[in-house]
């Protein structure tokens, strides 16, 4: 099923069985690294997997320049300096392997732009104290203003989600991630992706997907759109999706910012408690 380096091969859910136990293990927390993600993004990035030695390897395509990522470890000096022949950089390197690399000759560059922010579970969920204040001001103008409901994002829901999706694509120029959490939507329940949607006087306008991240202890959240037409519903949504998480996730984990200024605003202005950081790694 999945072939030994120099062969590799496009992800398929008929690999999400020997994939996603492995993906669970990984204590680091890193977004990426999930199967739905990688399956979801596998034309984006041009993902394909392997087997080099005793790990997976997954290859990819950036901007034309092709990567690898080794999310279950490090292979030996002499294997890392054969991928390195072939490929421009290593991705999505943890802050071990960073140190590990680093060591080993290896040049590391923080990827400041694909760390992940981190919040408080409780933080997001309560807003409380000063620094949520204008978070309050707009999740109150919501919630004093429309008449809502907030469901679990099961099957019967999925066509009113698309409808939200669809909406939010035709408010934009560019497609973004439209594809991809297209078929987030449409494979929810093979990949075990859950989320809420949200209604106002009936019409869906809102909704949040995700999975478990970082042995449990975390929540990511993959996709979530809104259309723009409620004032305060991108606070309420936060604020709502966050609350019905169960206590035993201690972090919410809403990705990478992309470097897109507006965006690192807009994340930071929630004040994330940490960051998943990720570095990159080249041979000189």
């Amino acid at each position: 099923m999945i072939p030994h380096y120099p062969q590799a091969a496009e992800l398929s859910l008929a690999m999400r069985d020997t994939l996603h136990s492995l993906f669970q293990k990984l204590p680091d927390g890193i977004s990426e690294f999930t199967f739905a993600n990688l399956y979801l993004f596998r034309h984006t990035h041009k993902y394909r997997i392997c087997y080099l030695g005793d790990e997976c390897v997954i290859t990819g395509m950036d901007d034309g320049a092709p990567f690898f990522m080794l999310p279950f470890g490090l292979q030996s000096k002499k294997q890392l300096d054969d991928l390195f022949t072939h490929y421009t950089a290593m991705k999505c390197a943890s802050e071990s392997q960073a140190d590990h690399l680093a060591k080993m000759g290896y040049k590391i560059t923080e990827d400041r732009d694909n760390f992940d922010y981190l919040y408080s579970r409780r933080d997001l969920s309560g807003l409380t104290g000063k620094k949520f204040h204008k978070k309050r001001t707009h999740l109150n103008a919501f919630l004093n203003n429309y008449n809502y409901e907030g469901r679990p994002l099961l099957e019967e829901h999925i066509p009113a989600a698309i409808q939200i999706l669809n909406s939010w694509r035709q408010n934009r120029e560019e497609p973004g991630d439209y594809v991809a959490a297209k078929e987030a939507l449409e494979k929810a329940e093979e990949l075990q992706l859950c989320g809420g949607i949200y209604y106002v006087d009936g019409k869906p306008v809102a909704y949040s997907l995700g999975e478990e991240l970082s042995l449990g202890r975390s929540f990511v959240v993959h996709f979530e759109k809104a259309i723009r037409d409620y004032k305060g519903l991108w606070q309420f949504v936060n604020q709502a999706f966050a609350s019905i998480l169960p206590e035993i996730y201690d972090t919410i984990n809403r990705e990478q910012d992309l470097g897109n200024e507006g965006l690192r605003k807009a994340k930071i202005s929630y004040r994330p408690v940490d960051f998943v950081k990720k570095y990159r790694v080249t041979a000189v």
